[in-house]
């Protein structure tokens, strides 16, 4: 255990010296310079980070609540407070019902200015907190969690309390410019609050290289870290050592954790199909390197259903509509799946394999050992082997399947919604309603606009009139994610290809070449329709 409460308090303090510090540190600043107690201020913020961290989701599900509930309320107090201290009148007025809330004297504001912190201060992601949040998403924190994220926080807290201690520095050799000081810290705050409020935070975020991120690997991606990890999510350890040979000993695999139905088959778990070679594949039927793999997958199972192997798949979701029971069903009949899919809506399975990729395999032998695993596409080869080493077959594989595993470079896969969007060239960004994009001359290449009116949501986009949006894309093919009803017109350089007919949510092919081409594609649609992702190939 303190091995694992090291490896979070370094973690915590690669955290805190990272460019996701960078949108809370004017506030830190501007605290200390204003006369607040910076060790409350950040006593607060590690304080709430712990405790919504690890149970607020589960409080706002209990409560039927948003999920962005906090968070709104944090920054809807900052911008309080930033207008307290640009209008003491208003600050008085608010004084007598809400004076420890409002004008944070010594002897609390500074820990309540802490806490409206801790709720939109979004740590760069490494494996700790993705550990963290594992488990504070299948509402399984024990006592190891908790002290970890003590620990995370702590780290973090360390270097942060040195910033605000320098902003008091900062305040004590300006003393007679207190009032000055006053209006400086309410805009600082007010400005931060509603650039965290507009995302602008993240962009800022994701345009500044990641200097920490060498050292982020050497702390938490370590052979010890991922064990000790691993333990955490009570998921299988990584080997220490790579055995001689194709298979490896990965430990016992975790079993199913349903979220949802089965199709193809009645519930399953690990140890009723103990005596069989189980491949388990996460994947979800809009992703491209998913689709990709699944003629191997169905190969695979024609060819060694007999000899004992079965396939597992976990339907894991990206994005909303992927959990519909129904939507699934579509899928698996259009693609023609005849082995077992169990859905996994809310990650179970996935965070009881420590997944992080689709798709990925996880190969089982008949004891219920993981022996194979392999992330993405390509090396099928590789996996087949193994399947026959597991199954006694001798020899190389016999199912022939043409690997279309793209070899040169491509665009990456592309998402729409606010949440996830980069290499965005366009006007500004404007979440969750409706608003009017104009579409630029020219695109750096990978990049993407929206033009016509679009409403601009976290993981979608919605067309209104005019709907358009333009990519400079490298590829042989060209995918949109798409639901809702309607048309969706199709050129490249110029050159006006068939249109595209949407009936379904689905992954739509929109360019196909033999060889990779780099154009700019223009795309106008329907109002109504829902675009997610682009992916490639």
């Amino acid at each position: 255990m303190l091995v694992l409460l090291g490896i979070g308090l370094l973690a915590g303090l690669v955290t805190a010296i990272s460019p996701c510090v960078l949108p809370v540190l004017p506030i830190l600043l501007a605290g200390g310079a204003s006369g607040r107690r910076p060790l409350r201020i950040v006593a607060g913020l590690a304080g709430s980070f712990v405790v919504f961290t690890l149970f607020g989701s589960w409080l706002l599900d209990a409560l039927g609540l948003p999920q962005d509930l906090l968070r709104n309320l944090a920054i809807a107090l900052l911008l309080v407070v930033a207008a307290t201290l640009l209008l003491p009148p208003l600050g008085a007025l608010l004084e007598r019902p809400f004076a420890r809330l409002t004008r944070f004297r010594a002897g609390g504001g500074g820990f309540l200015l802490g806490v409206s912190l801790g709720l939109v201060f979004v740590p760069c992601a490494g494996p700790v907190l993705a550990a963290i949040t594992v488990v504070a998403a299948t509402h399984d924190v024990g006592w190891r969690a908790v002290l970890l994220t003590v620990a995370y926080a702590t780290g973090a807290a360390v270097p942060m309390l040195l910033i605000a201690l320098g902003g008091r520095g900062v305040a004590a050799r300006l003393r007679r410019q207190a009032a000055r000081l006053r209006v400086a810290s309410g805009l600082v705050i007010g400005l931060v609050a509603l650039a965290i409020a507009l995302d602008a935070d993240a962009r800022f975020q994701t345009a500044v290289p990641g200097y920490t991120a060498a050292i982020q690997e050497h702390v938490e991606s370590s052979q010890v870290a991922r064990r000790e990890l691993a333990k955490l999510r009570g998921a299988p350890a990584p080997p220490e050592r790579a055995e001689p040979g194709l298979l490896q000993r990965f430990g016992r695999a975790p079993d199913f954790r349903p979220d949802g139905r089965w199709f193809n088959s009645k519930p399953l778990t690990i140890s009723a199909l103990r005596g069989k070679v189980v491949l388990v594949d996460f994947w979800t039927y809009s992703c491209i390197n998913c689709l990709r793999t699944l003629p191997h997958l169905e190969a695979w199972y024609r060819a060694y259903r007999g000899d004992g192997l079965e396939i597992v798949g976990v339907h894991t979701p990206e994005f909303a509509f992927e959990h519909v029971a129904s939507n699934v069903a579509s899928a698996i009949g259009r693609l023609g799946i005849e082995y077992p899919v169990v859905q996994d809506n809310r990650y179970r399975t996935w965070a009881a394999y420590s997944n992080q990729y689709w798709p990925a395999e996880y190969l089982i032998d008949r004891n219920g050992q993981v022996r194979h695993v392999h992330f993405g596409e390509g090396s099928y080869g590789e996996t087949e082997r193994a399947i026959r080493a597991l199954l006694g077959r001798t020899g190389r594989g016999t199912t022939r399947v043409a690997d279309t595993t793209p070899r040169e470079p491509t665009t990456p896969e592309s998402y729409l919604g606010y949440r996830r969007l980069e290499r965005y060239a366009g006007t500004r960004v404007v979440p969750d309603r409706a608003a009017t994009y104009r579409l630029p001359g020219s695109l750096p290449a990978h990049e993407l606009a929206y033009g016509g009116t679009w409403r601009v949501e976290s993981e979608r986009i919605v067309a209104g009139p005019g709907a358009r949006l333009r990519l400079h894309f490298r590829a042989r093919r060209v995918y949109l994610v798409l639901g809702g009803k309607g048309r969706v017109g199709v050129s490249v350089a110029g050159r006006r290809l068939p249109a595209v007919s949407v009936d379904a949510y689905r992954l739509y092919a929109l360019v196909r070449t033999q060889r990779p081409e780099e154009a700019v594609l223009d795309l106008s649609f329907t109002p109504g329709i829902r675009a997610y992702a682009f992916t490639f190939g």
